[in-house]
């Protein structure tokens, strides 16, 4: 049981070097027993990076890793972890099944085949060549493998690429799920929606070092304000020179405004614009701060 009160992952000041590029830069961070954080930042941030030293597939230059209080490359340690990357390696020529026997094979105390498949929806699909899956058959098929060893921590790099709608909100009840169970995922993803639903925590990554972590409304406070949604006919030039807005885009057809000042704006709207329609208030969107703790890391860093 005390086990369990360490922290399941950890690098102390760790940096990293290829040639002339450093990766990583004096990172520190733990994953706690039941979190799931998520590692947001920009291409070349250094999250690859950061994720194979705690597989223990590289080391670092300086600092230390662990998993589960030792080396990332014991095999006790390893025994423990599951992982779902991008570039998998798995071979086209094998069958959805043979694959999870194969994977199973690795693990001294894994789950039954057919258990994960019923979970994840394989069933019909056990008896077809992984080569011939669709994309989001391959990202289930993928993620069945990282839960058949019954990890206690799970390792997720864009986990939701290729799935509809349905299968990426099936797959986010299962990462719940895993997670109340006192279990931990580290989750690396370009989907923000994904983070804001998944994690507890979250962790922004730019130039090899962290500049951000925190809940997500704490990483959501970065950008204070409001969004407002609408169809209206006001410029969106006219609507950015308003001294309370920020920012205006278009999405799905509407405007997407975000004020420090909700209640001027929308006054301002509606004397501008009487027949304006589809009208929504919203919090900030992660989407937001994400942007704004990157783009001023770029700026401070010119």
């Amino acid at each position: 049981m005390n086990q369990t009160q360490q922290p399941l992952a950890r690098l102390q000041n760790v940096s990293r070097t290829f040639g002339k590029v450093r990766a990583l830069s004096d990172v520190s961070l733990t994953i706690e027993p039941g979190e799931v954080v998520a590692l947001l930042g920009p291409n070349g941030a250094g999250k690859t990076t950061l994720v194979n030293i705690l597989l223990g597939l590289i080391r670092p230059d300086q600092g230390e890793a662990s998993l589960f209080g030792g080396d990332p490359r014991a095999p006790i340690n390893v025994a423990r972890t599951g992982v779902m990357l991008q570039a998998s390696g798995v071979p086209d020529t094998l069958k959805v099944r043979e694959l999870l026997q194969m994977f199973a094979g690795y693990y001294p105390a894994p789950l039954p085949v057919n258990a994960i498949a019923r979970q994840v929806g394989l069933e019909g699909l056990m008896n077809r060549f992984y080569g011939k899956l669709s994309g989001g058959q391959k990202q289930r098929t993928l993620f069945a493998i990282a839960l058949i060893g019954d990890p206690q921590l799970l390792f997720l790099d864009e986990p939701t690429v290729g799935l509809d709608v349905e299968s990426r909100r099936t797959l986010w009840e299962q990462v719940r799920n895993f997670a109340a169970k006192g279990r931990s995922v580290l989750l690396t993803t370009h989907h923000l929606e994904e983070a804001d639903a998944l994690a507890n925590r979250i962790i922004v990554l730019d130039r090899g070092r962290i500049i951000a972590q925190g809940s997500n409304d704490e990483i959501r406070n970065v950008t204070p304000g409001t969004q407002v949604l609408c169809r209206t006919v006001i410029p969106v030039g006219t609507i950015s020179g308003w001294d309370e807005v920020s920012k205006v885009s278009t999405e799905s057809g509407k405007l997407r405004i975000l004020t420090s000042q909700a209640e001027t704006t929308l006054r301002k709207l509606l004397d501008a614009d009487p027949n304006l329609s589809r009208l929504e208030v919203k919090e900030a969107a992660l989407e937001d701060a994400f942007l704004a703790i990157t783009g001023r890391t770029e700026r401070n860093a010119a």
